[in-house]
């Protein structure tokens, strides 16, 4: 099953407007209330056998089952023939945010990621409909349970043969976009090595260099506006609270943060075809980005976002017909790409590759990036004959 994933800029009227902004409420309401019901069973089995705290204690009866998401669901249903504002919003919506929470429980314990968190007005920004019937696409317009028919930007065309099977809405600070999850009933097999290989050793100095010499500059998507930015910040601090000059002043900085994040991203996929281009094989560094986001250069490198990158090359590839592999990342600034020997560590103002042993000499990403294409290629069981 081939699955792609189109976002389209709506234009809805102002009573749309109004529902997909009831539907995010009552959303977030739903999530808060399931989350709080799970945080209150874990309270009430913390406390000692033999003691109870002084302050408070929460008391939930013994034999009570863990609110997961089946229970929770069923809740939900007997909630919705006495609740008038639970009745407004499809089922399957509220269903779908009861399951992203249950995924984000699951995901706290097995991936270490940090608790869940309740939802203010402006943390609920999306919503799913995971089922679509009928006629759903006609001259830029797309129709959405509950919400009708609503007016879209058809950036670009829909392919041929796919089928529209969930619509996602998403509210952003410069409006409204629905995702459109679009799939075809194919096998997609994996891509094999093949072609010219090349691959790319990131960094700050330049954004990436390429094993054939390509270097392409770190274009600083954040520190260009950073100034901007932190004039509206200070402004911000003196604003009422609830006021509405805080809530544009709120809405200016959101536009201004949305700004960057377009900005790179066309970027990354710009710079994803450009490779694409230059070779049939792509290789990169097996890199853990969290702990380069701890160092001392970690808002340049979360200015460069890296890890974006690489999953938006590895999307590009795919698509393309590329093969996309990671090797090793230990030790590729340390070994000379011409005879593998490790010639050492190089301090972060040494720009120039040299080798003692051979004499070969070249930019240092480039090496790094040299010694990366060479352990690739070795991977597949193919043979190098010889550097850019």
């Amino acid at each position: 099953m081939l699955t792609l994933t189109y976002e389209f800029k709506l234009k809805p009227t102002k009573e749309q407007v109004e529902d997909i902004e009831n539907i995010l409420t009552v959303c977030r309401k739903v999530w808060n209330y399931a989350l709080r019901e799970r945080k209150d069973w874990v309270n009430s089995r913390k406390c000692k056998v033999n003691a109870c705290s002084v302050e408070c204690e929460y008391i939930i009866k013994a034999d009570e089952p863990f609110p997961n998401y089946h229970v929770q669901a069923k809740r939900l249903t007997e909630a919705k023939k006495t609740n008038p504002e639970l009745k407004s919003v499809n089922a399957q919506v509220l269903q779908q945010v009861l399951r992203t929470l249950d995924r984000a429980w699951d995901d706290m314990k097995s991936r270490n990621f940090g608790f869940p968190r309740l939802k203010k007005h402006f943390r609920m920004r999306s919503f799913v409909f995971p089922q679509l019937k009928g006629e759903i696409l006609k001259a830029n317009q797309v129709k959405l349970p509950q919400l009708g028919w609503i007016k879209f930007h058809q950036s670009r065309p829909i392919p041929d043969g796919f089928a529209v099977c969930r619509a996602r809405v998403v509210r952003k600070a410069s409006g409204y976009f629905v995702m459109l999850s679009l799939q075809l009933d194919v096998n997609v097999p994996d891509m094999p090595f093949h072609g010219h290989p090349i691959s790319i050793d990131v960094g700050l100095e330049s954004f990436l260099a390429t094993s054939d010499g390509t270097l392409i500059a770190r274009p600083k998507f954040f520190l260009h506006l950073h100034r901007k930015l932190k004039l509206l910040q200070r402004r911000l601090k003196h604003k009422k609270l609830g006021s509405n000059n805080r809530k544009k002043l709120n809405a200016k900085i959101a536009r201004l943060h949305q700004k960057i994040s377009d900005t790179r991203k066309d970027f990354h996929f710009k710079t994803a075809h450009k490779l694409c281009d230059q070779g049939d094989s792509i290789f990169v560094e097996d890199i853990d980005f969290r702990t380069w986001a701890k160092g001392m250069f970690c808002k340049h490198t979360l200015d460069a976002g890296f890890g974006q990158f690489f999953n938006i090359l590895s999307y590009v590839a795919s698509k393309r017909g590329k093969y996309f592999g990671k090797v090793d990342k230990n030790y590729t600034s340390q070994t000379c790409p011409n005879c593998d020997a490790l010639i050492g560590k190089k301090t972060l103002y040494v720009r120039i590759h040299h080798c003692p042993e051979c004499g070969y000499t070249t930019n240092r990403d480039v090496a790094a990036s040299q010694v990366i294409r060479n352990r690739g290629v070795n991977a597949v069981g193919q043979t190098v004959l010889e550097n850019a």
